[in-house]
């Protein structure tokens, strides 16, 4: 909605009936086209780096 409405200047009506095509279209034309997503590799050595861990719970 913020790069729509806000970024886009489109009215919310127009917002509202683009279908997600015409939506990434928009967006590309206005910002790019959107970088690769990260392959499993990346996302392995992301997760070794950044390891998810329990968080404790206060007791009441």
């Amino acid at each position: 909605m913020r790069a729509g409405l806000g970024r886009l200047h489109l009215a919310p009506d127009a917002f509202w009936r683009l279908t997600l095509p015409e939506l990434a279209a928009a967006l590309e034309g206005a910002f790019g086209i959107a970088p690769e997503p990260p392959g499993r590799a990346r996302l392995e050595r992301l997760m070794t780096l950044f390891p998810d861990t329990p968080q404790e719970t206060p007791t009441p």
